[in-house]
């Protein structure tokens, strides 16, 4: 009896391969409407439950968008599913301790301690201007006593808009959407010193105007080593 689930689960990995194939070979783009059902089922010689299974998948990694009453269409192959996995990673680890959040913020402080070098040539006296304008809003949020996490995020996607790098934000996104819903879970307060968050922003800025790269990354990741410390004593109840 177990055998035909173990079959179906195979039958329905090879047909997400043969539906990704499909894309590719075509090169659909995201918003495609890809084959119907039927359609799926003659060319790739497979069940409609096959290709049921396959799509439902698919549609798990943001490959393709099944939309009910109008068709399948290609995904935007959003970096969505890593940051649910890498989510659920952390959250089954942290209840012993931070060590899995600590990688999670280890990997983002070297990716940006790196871009920041590679942005600092690019940077404009308009993006630089934007950068303060948005350090000064921090510190108008932390005088009155409000969380600025989005002020947060807009900073450094503006930081990094220069180098024209798509994946950039992305992945950014995808880590900050972590630390965000890990400590929403965990029912972290807010930035027990917010005041430290806008200057060590603030540092970074200073340092690429004065066009210090060596100061830009050592505030980096001096705002990195924050954001660590700040999870530890949220975990401990420390803070």
């Amino acid at each position: 009896m177990p055998q035909e689930p173990i079959r179906e689960r195979r039958v329905s990995s090879q047909v997400q391969q043969e539906v990704t194939q499909l894309i590719l070979d075509r090169r659909l783009r995201p918003g495609a409407l890809l084959p119907t059902e039927a359609e799926l089922m003659e060319e790739l010689g497979v069940s409609r439950n096959s290709v049921r299974e396959a799509l439902k998948a698919l549609q798990a990694l943001d490959i393709v968008e099944i939309r009910h009453g109008y068709g399948t269409y290609v995904g935007q192959a959003s970096l969505t599913p890593l940051a649910d996995g890498l989510t659920f990673r952390t959250l089954v680890q942290l209840t012993d301790d931070t060590h899995a959040l600590a990688e999670i913020l280890q990997v983002r402080a070297v990716l940006e301690e790196g871009l920041v070098r590679e942005v600092a040539a690019s940077l404009t006296d308009a993006t630089l201007s934007e950068l303060e304008d948005l350090v000064g809003r921090m510190e108008a949020c932390a005088v009155a006593g409000e969380a600025f996490p989005e002020l947060d995020r807009e900073f450094h996607e503006v930081l990094y808009r220069p180098l024209g790098n798509a994946l950039v934000p992305q992945l950014l996104g995808a880590f900050w959407h972590v630390f965000h819903r890990v400590a929403g879970v965990r029912g972290w307060s807010k930035d027990p010193a917010p005041e430290v968050t806008v200057r060590r922003h603030r540092d970074i800025v200073t340092a690429l105007r004065a066009g210090d790269v060596g100061a830009a990354q050592r505030a980096m990741a001096d705002h990195f080593r924050g954001i660590e410390a700040r999870a530890g004593q949220e975990t401990r109840g420390v803070g």
